[in-house]
């Protein structure tokens, strides 16, 4: 069973980096064509804060990585009129049950919960709705589904953030089901340039007593897997 099992990853495996090497790439202005116009679009980032690219015990290098792609696609997606923009954020309580599994960090009020200052330094930073969150939905127990009801969700939908398999994808799938369930077409969309995942060898999770986890393998499955449930996955959005 083992090596029938190794034998089928090993053709998806293929197949997966042949997949992955083909994204196309997206263009802003045929996104906001699509949408109808740029009222249509809608921007969300996930966790684009402090304490997961600069510095706190989850901060990654990786995740910090994809500041400049997400501060360029803001701004592009401003310079074409865009002016639906939220950042879902940690915000934990002291005693969150999120800690048993990731350890503390990002609580409330403290700078790990900051927005990092690349996007908070945008000129247009005031337009930014910013919804706290304290678990890996960006909608339990937050105010993002009622902003998507007052939009009836937008016709384009840009998720951005980290990490790709864990809020990212969260977010992702919700905007998809949360249209799916309502009956509307509408179009979710995740540039690969934007989203990010930490990585943790096994040599490095027995030191730590955690588990491990495969950066390059989880980004790739998850987006893999987004791309299954019916999100467009692209190389980037020019």
């Amino acid at each position: 069973m083992a090596n029938q099992v190794c034998d089928t990853a090993s053709d998806f495996f293929a197949w997966l980096e042949e997949w992955l090497a083909a994204l196309p790439t997206a263009r802003m202005d045929d996104l906001v064509s699509e949408a109808g116009g740029p009222g249509g679009v809608g921007v969300f980032s996930t966790d684009m804060i402090n304490g997961f690219c600069h510095f706190g015990p989850l901060a990654s290098e990786r995740v910090g990585g994809i500041i400049p792609p997400i501060v360029a696609l803001f701004q592009r997606a401003h310079a074409a009129g865009v002016r639906g923009f939220v950042l879902l954020q940690d915000a934990h309580p002291p005693d969150s049950p999120e800690f048993d599994a990731y350890g503390p960090h990002c609580l409330a009020g403290t700078p790990e919960a900051e927005t990092v200052p690349e996007l908070a330094a945008l000129p247009f930073a005031d337009l930014f709705r910013v919804i706290p969150k304290t678990t890996l939905s960006p909608a339990l127990g937050t105010g993002f589904d009622p902003w998507l009801d007052r939009r009836r969700l937008p016709a384009v939908m840009i998720a951005v953030g980290n990490c790709t398999d864990l809020c990212v994808y969260q977010l992702a799938m919700h905007l998809k089901l949360r249209a799916d369930q309502a009956g509307l077409k509408r179009t979710v969309i995740v540039p690969a340039d934007c989203v990010q995942t930490y990585d943790m060898s096994v040599e490095q999770a027995r030191q730590a007593g955690i588990v491990p986890h495969p950066g390059d393998l989880l980004h790739a499955l998850f987006l893999y897997h987004l791309h299954l449930n019916g999100v467009r996955v692209v190389r980037g959005i020019e």
